[in-house]
């Protein structure tokens, strides 16, 4: 069986085309078990930037045509103009990029690997992903923690808010133990608060000149809203200051900011400022204990960070082609000759070196019946050794837990280093191989 995935992303379709196949998670799965009919397997993927179905089945023509007849159904015509397809290794390498996060709008943003996960467990739910598709995917997803784990393409922010917040903890060497002010509650100033909170701060401080929409916010992200005319008071409390209002004049004046100074002490305030017009006056950066930033110098972080991130990607994707190399590897090994017959072509070739090495050692004082006793005792190490696996994966059969079972057994013995056709036309002397499906095709 062949995977395909169709599909279209921000990358091929626009957002009125894509709106269109966002469907609610119930849908998805009437959608998935219309397309999954045994054998068949399905994924289906949907987020605000993609909508795409993943397909493993005997019949690769008969799927295909099914899959489009539903993306014509749900999209209409215009939709069959946007998709793409993948078949074979360049779909699995696709489904790998995915989970890894080098086919998102903005690289290693951390949220599509969740965004997987969650489809993929919406498709075992729904009976549709079981077999080489749930195997697939678990690779994918060992394959994004490896991303994650040996590059750095998810450390750097890439949004104003994230990139403001990733600033401050830079000058302090964290926010532990820091107090923080959100001046607005806007857009801009809750995801600000979210990356605040996330990132550690100790208090966390929202005002507004409405100051409902402050109360809102300080509880959805655990902080206290103060009103709007403690503003100064504030900010001599604060270590931290981001700033985001719709104040056509600026804020903060290097002379009430400056006023400050005295009660402080010299302790330093960072203060960033993601709105157009100011509400910093850029002369506030001149006083010593202040770190003033505007957008500009944000945007220039962020640019830096993209320019980061698009380096890691390098590095990402060549462990992707590891990966996909290992996997494609892997289940050429399942395909072939099932793992508990290698392993106890392995056992026997063991058992039969160390027989042999006994009696030779031993040398020409045994007769017969000794000889027979000692490759008897080689024989009944081997059966008994290999009696549990062989009875555990019979009873979980091929799919699911058994694939698992067969795979850890293949990674554990180092069975997945040799060769298919050298296992397999290994001689034998001892007992006969048992035979144990462990799924593939």
């Amino acid at each position: 069986m062949e995977l395909i995935c169709i599909g279209l992303s921000h990358r091929t379709a626009p957002l009125t085309v894509r709106e269109r196949l966002a469907l609610p998670e119930s849908r998805q799965v009437d959608v998935l078990q219309r397309l999954a009919q045994s054998p068949v397997e399905a994924l289906w993927v949907s987020t605000c930037n993609r909508v795409e179905v993943y397909l493993l089945a005997p019949d690769t023509a008969m799927a295909r045509q099914r899959a489009l007849a539903e993306l014509q159904v749900l999209g209409g015509v215009e939709a069959l103009e946007h998709l793409y397809e993948h078949q074979g290794e360049a779909a699995l390498v696709h489904l790998f990029r995915v989970a890894c996060s080098l086919d998102s709008m903005v690289l290693g943003e951390a949220q599509i690997l969740g965004q997987v996960k969650d489809a993929f467990e919406r498709g075992q739910g729904a009976g549709a992903v079981r077999g080489e598709l749930m195997r697939a995917c678990a690779a994918a997803f060992s394959c994004a923690k490896r991303v994650r784990t040996e590059t750095a393409i998810g450390r750097a922010a890439t949004s104003m808010a994230a990139a403001a917040v990733q600033l401050a903890s830079k000058v302090f060497d964290g926010l532990a133990g820091k107090t923080v002010l959100v001046v607005g509650a806007g857009e801009m100033g809750e995801l600000a608060a979210r990356h605040l909170k996330q990132a550690g701060a100790s208090k966390l401080y929202v005002t507004n000149r409405t100051l409902s929409r402050a109360e809102a916010l300080a509880a959805e992200v655990g902080g206290q809203a103060r009103p709007f005319e403690e503003l100064l008071a504030l900010v001599a409390a604060a270590d931290v200051v981001v700033c985001s209002t719709a104040s056509p004049v600026p804020l903060f004046t290097r002379d009430n900011v400056g006023a400050l100074g005295r009660g402080r002490r010299g302790r330093p305030l960072f203060m960033v400022d993601l709105a157009v017009p100011r509400d910093i006056d850029p002369a506030v950066g001149t006083l010593d204990w202040v770190h003033a930033y505007d957008v500009d110098d944000i945007q220039k972080f962020v640019a830096d960070n993209a320019a980061a991130r698009a380096e890691e990607a390098q590095k990402a994707g060549v462990l992707v082609a590891q990966e996909v190399a290992r996997f494609v590897k892997e289940r050429a090994l399942r395909e072939g000759t099932p793992v508990l017959a290698r392993l106890r072509q392995r056992a026997e070739a063991i058992a039969r070196s160390e027989v042999e090495r006994t009696l030779g050692a031993l040398g020409d004082g045994l007769n017969d019946k000794q000889r027979k006793s000692i490759e008897a005792m080689g024989r009944a190490i081997v059966n008994k050794l290999l009696h549990e696996p062989t009875a555990r994966l019979r009873a979980v059969g091929p799919e699911g837990e058994g694939n698992r079972l067969a795979g850890a057994a293949a990674e554990l013995f180092g069975l997945l280093e040799e060769e298919v056709g050298t296992a397999a036309a290994a001689p034998s002397v001892m007992a006969a191989p048992v035979q144990v499906a462990t799924g593939g095709k």
